[in-house]
């Protein structure tokens, strides 16, 4: 009789347990995701911040955390995280026990590796009880999402052609500056006037800032890149690396302009996420806030084309105004980065020099000479 009531009373015990460990334990369980940055470029390092709070007067015996995440992101290895890779996303699972009342931090440090716009809004949380009777499972919604940025190229990796590019686009300038013409800020030089300090933004920043002013003659420019690898390729982009580098290209010859002070603008015949055909365009324009429109244009873009490149070159004449874009100037500045120059595009770009644009191109390497560049950016990374 007393193994029997021994039975009954352990058997109430396990069920009360379960019932304790239930349901009820996810209902004082709180998790927070938030990254230390919402925008970096390619090969930068970031920290993802996790909070686990336990606000029961009950330990958990047992707490399983699952997050898909993108593979953009490589995390470095820690001993509570198995993480399953995949081509697209990676799976992070975590077991661990949580104390009463408690709130822990878990920092991940991770390398942004591949450029794009990205979610990381999805993560799953487990309980149960002491014998696994009883397993809970509770989505959690999260409102996270993370820029990349492409990654700037130094100036030994860029294009011959932009090193003598860079010196034309120069020279066109005036000497002097416009003191009526103001482009931004920019850190204070020994002699800069006391009258020119932008007391605003030396109060944001903590070191004196100057207004940063542009010239009599500064040339618009547009930056225009082709996804295409050939003349033939019509849908999906082949030779993601060779793609990719084009893109860092651009960036970075938007960077220098923009740093400069002068107008740039931004352009290309992919696939974006909006299908409005004229937000392919960004007109020229002066400041850190034009740079910013155009790398997140470039963080965004897919490496599938929209329609060929002499088609979008064409929408460039003044008989063909580009939808969304209308130029201060005549015509704009155009620099072409490309893989390849056709017959049909040399048409199209003798056209525009006709119509008073400038045409300078920056023809990409070949396809071993980009992954060999690659190759040794990501060992220097």
């Amino acid at each position: 009789m007393e193994l029997f009531w021994l039975v009954v009373v352990a058997v109430l015990v396990v069920i009360g347990q379960a019932f304790v460990f239930g349901r009820r334990s996810l209902s004082r369980l709180h998790y927070r995701r938030r990254l230390s940055t919402e925008r970096c470029h390619v090969g930068e390092r970031i920290e993802m911040i996790e909070e686990l709070e336990n606000r029961s007067r009950l330990p958990l015996p047992w707490l399983r955390l699952e997050a898909m995440l993108p593979v953009a992101f490589q995390f470095a290895g820690s001993a509570d995280t198995v993480i399953s890779e995949g081509t697209v996303y990676q799976n992070h699972n975590s077991l661990f026990s949580l104390a009463r009342q408690v709130r822990i931090v878990r920092r991940h440090h991770m390398v942004c590796r591949q450029r794009g716009c990205y979610r990381l809004d999805s993560a799953s949380m487990s309980v149960g009880d002491l014998f696994g009777l009883v397993r809970v499972n509770r989505p959690v919604q999260l409102n996270l999402s993370m820029c990349i940025y492409p990654a700037y190229l130094p100036l030994e990796h860029m294009p011959e052609a932009y090193r003598s590019w860079q010196g034309e686009v120069e020279m066109r300038r005036w000497i002097n500056e416009d003191p009526f013409l103001i482009t931004g800020v920019r850190p204070y030089r020994s002699g800069d006037p006391m009258n020119q300090v932008h007391w605003g933004a030396t109060a944001r920043t903590g070191k004196m800032q100057v207004f940063q002013h542009g010239y009599s003659a500064d040339p618009e420019v547009i930056i225009l890149l082709n996804i295409e690898l050939n003349e033939q390729m019509w849908s999906t982009v082949t030779e993601p690396v060779a793609a990719e580098y084009g893109i860092s290209c651009a960036a970075t010859v938007a960077a220098n302009l923009i740093d400069r002070g002068m107008k740039a603008g931004f352009g290309h015949n992919a696939i974006i996420p909006s299908q409005h055909e004229h937000d392919a365009v960004i007109a020229p324009a002066y400041g850190s806030e034009q740079l910013t429109s155009m790398l997140q244009m470039m963080a965004e873009l897919q490496l599938k084309i929209r329609r060929p490149f002499v088609q979008f070159l064409g929408s460039f004449l003044p008989d063909n105004v580009y939808k969304g874009y209308t130029a201060a100037t005549a015509q704009p500045d155009l620099l072409i980065i490309t893989p390849y120059v056709s017959t049909a595009m040399q048409d199209m770009l003798n056209q525009l020099e006709a119509s008073g644009s400038r045409i300078s191109l920056l023809p990409l390497p070949d396809l071993d000479q980009i992954k060999q560049q690659y190759n040794e950016l990501v060992q220097q990374g």
